[in-house]
This record gives C-alpha cells, sequence and structure tokens, in this order.
C-alpha cells in the first residue's frame, strides 16, 4: 500500500456512500491503543502497515479528511478509548514506543495497564490514562480537519457474580473515597467513565467548538446499565449538555428479535433522549442483511429473506423522528450478500 493507492481505495469508499445517500463517514483511527495517523502520543497501527510502530510511509487520516471533504462529505475518528490488544496479553507484542508497554515495564506505572480475560485494556480508574486518552483526541481535532470525533462501545469489559468485585481496577476501588464513603463499585465506576466522557467532550470544543463528539454505545440499556458490564450512564448523558453531542446506540437487532426486538429497543432509547438535549442517532446493522443471523428462526429469516428490513428499521425510527442513522459496515454495504436490502434502504435514503 502506498498513499496513491490508499487515496484510489478510500475515493472509492467515499463515492460509495455519496451513491447511497449518506452524507458522513466514520473512519477507524485508534483501533487498539495506536494510530492511523501521525501521532506523538500512540504508535502506528499495524492495520496500516502491517506491524505496530511501523510507518506506512503516508498520513492516511491526512489524505481520508481531504477526499471525504473534496467529496462534500463529512468525516468523524472513530477511537476506541481502552482497548489496547485482544487475544493477546504478551506486552511483547506491542511496539516498544507504545504508551502501554512502557506503562508495564515501569512499576509505579505498572497498574495503568490491566490484563483481564486474555486481552489487554487501559485502566480507566487512573487519572494518567484518561489524560493520555484524552490527549489524543485533542491531537488528532487539532492537526486534521475532521468534524467529529466518535467513541464506540468498548469500556469495561464484562464480569460476573463472583469476579465483579475482585477483578480488573478493584484494586483502585478499595483505596478509593468511593469505598471509603460506602459507595458501591458500580457507581465508582460509572464515575471513571463518566469522568472521561466529560473530559473529552471539553478538550475537543477546546480546540474546536464545531467538531461534535459522539458516542455509540451497544443497543441494549439494561447491559450498559448492568452491575456487570460497560459502566456506561446513559441517563446521565442524554439529559446534559456536559458529556456528549450525540449518542448512536447500535440497535442491531431485527423486528423478530425475541427479546430486543428493534422497534422496542428504538422507542426505549427514543423515551431516554426526550430532554432532547443531546442528538440520537440509530445505528443500523447492514452486515446482518442478506445473511442467516438471529437469535430465533424468526429473526434468521428476516434478516437472511425480507429485502426492505434496513429501509423498514430506518422508516420505522424516522416517523419517530430521530436525528440520524449510521450504517454498519462499509464492507457489506457493497457486498453482494447484502446488496437487494441495501438497494432497498437507498430508496429511502436519497
Amino acid at each position: 500500500r502506498n498513499a496513491s493507492t490508499f487515496k484510489k481505495y478510500f475515493t472509492k469508499v467515499v463515492k460509495k456512500g455519496k451513491s447511497l445517500g449518506m452524507n458522513c463517514i466514520i473512519v477507524h483511527v485508534r483501533p487498539f491503543g495506536d494510530a492511523m495517523y501521525k501521532s506523538k502520543y500512540f504508535p502506528w497501527s499495524k492495520c496500516i502497515s502491517g506491524k505496530q510502530g511501523k510507518n506506512p510511509g503516508f498520513d492516511p487520516l491526512k489524505i481520508m479528511t481531504s477526499v471525504a471533504h473534496a467529496n462534500g462529505m463529512k468525516i468523524e475518528a472513530w477511537i476506541n478509548p481502552y482497548r489496547v490488544a485482544a487475544g493477546s496479553t504478551n506486552y511483547s507484542r506491542l511496539s516498544s514506543k507504545n504508551p502501554a508497554r512502557k506503562w508495564h515495564n515501569n512499576k509505579k506505572t505498572r497498574r495503568n495497564v490491566l490484563a483481564y480475560r486474555g486481552s489487554l485494556y487501559y485502566n480507566p480508574a487512573k487519572a494518567q490514562v484518561r489524560e493520555l486518552i484524552v490527549n489524543g483526541v485533542k491531537e488528532i481535532v487539532q492537526n486534521y480537519d475532521v468534524d467529529g470525533i466518535h467513541m464506540d462501545d468498548y469500556f469495561y469489559p464484562s464480569f460476573t457474580k463472583r469476579n465483579v468485585k475482585k477483578a480488573f481496577d478493584a484494586k483502585e476501588y478499595n483505596k478509593s473515597s468511593y469505598k471509603k464513603k460506602k459507595k458501591s463499585i458500580y457507581t465508582y465506576r460509572r464515575a471513571q467513565v463518566n469522568t472521561l466522557v466529560k473530559q473529552m467532550k471539553k478538550a475537543v470544543k477546546s480546540v474546536d467548538p464545531n467538531v461534535s463528539y459522539g458516542i455509540s454505545p451497544a443497543g441494549n440499556i439494561d447491559n450498559l446499565t448492568s452491575k456487570y458490564s460497560y459502566y456506561v450512564d446513559i441517563y446521565k448523558w442524554l439529559n446534559s449538555t456536559e458529556y456528549v453531542d450525540y449518542i448512536c446506540p447500535q440497535v442491531y437487532w431485527g423486528f423478530k428479535h425475541p427479546t430486543a426486538k428493534f422497534n422496542k429497543v428504538t422507542d426505549r432509547w427514543i423515551k431516554a433522549a426526550k430532554s432532547k438535549k443531546v442528538k440520537l442517532y440509530i445505528g443500523i446493522a447492514v452486515y446482518r442483511a442478506g445473511h442467516n443471523v438471529g437469535q430465533n428462526r424468526a429473526e434468521r429469516k428476516e434478516w437472511k429473506r425480507d429485502t426492505k428490513v434496513l429501509k423498514k428499521q430506518v422508516q420505522y425510527a424516522r416517523e419517530k423522528h430521530v436525528d440520524g442513522f449510521a450504517f454498519f459496515d462499509y464492507q457489506d454495504l457493497k457486498s453482494k450478500t447484502s446488496a437487494k436490502a441495501v438497494n432497498q434502504l437507498k430508496t429511502v435514503l436519497k
């Protein structure tokens, strides 16, 4: 890959989005505590150069922003805040320039990175971690002409009844004022995420008030607010202007799902966002259209056979006056398997 082939490829991506009636593209620029752009905080991503820390010889985000804008498309930079490595806890696989590896090698900062269930995460309870994540976002807004910063649903991992009070950042909680004041570990964890999110919005706006900051959480509100995973204080975010400009829940189910029907889940989000302080976009699962996937026979049939499934979802949410949609993902917008459903979708986006 070089700059011109990358530019050619990305121009095709943007033109495809435009042809479907879309007006913004969300590009993944920090998937694993690494960067698809020139960063003074994070190493180059292996997703672009094949090896973490290796310079690809061009700046993908620079190319992507200029191509998007040249084609009248907005562009948002998407980051995973806490995820360092999935499926491996081997620090030597990380670039020697990776802050996670540096922190791990120093006794004083070792707890800034945590290994849990075969993956590595930045510790949400550490101020130094928050500073790194916030500085990383500030750097993007300062150096690139992006229209937004987008964060997805990788917050806290999932715990069980047995380990929820012992695992991960429990050590930090046990030393905290929350513990002294007899506030629960769940409250503590939500507060760690809230602090980061608030700082992120403030940092983005301090550089450029026109850049939006939004989060795409998992679609199930019960999971987000559970005692065992995520620790996303969704009601707080939706009822305040201090955290985010928009929320885009991943409502990746069909109307026939046995417990999380698309319409029911969407209605619940609309109700949660009724203060209108924050925009509500609905995340739509293009990657399921045409595939034999789902929780039960009815939902599998819906995704596989109903070519109007995506169109119906957009129509349903539009009738309820949501502020927009995000379609995941590009590969499926151009795949043969999803083609019929995408063609139907196009009729309501134009």
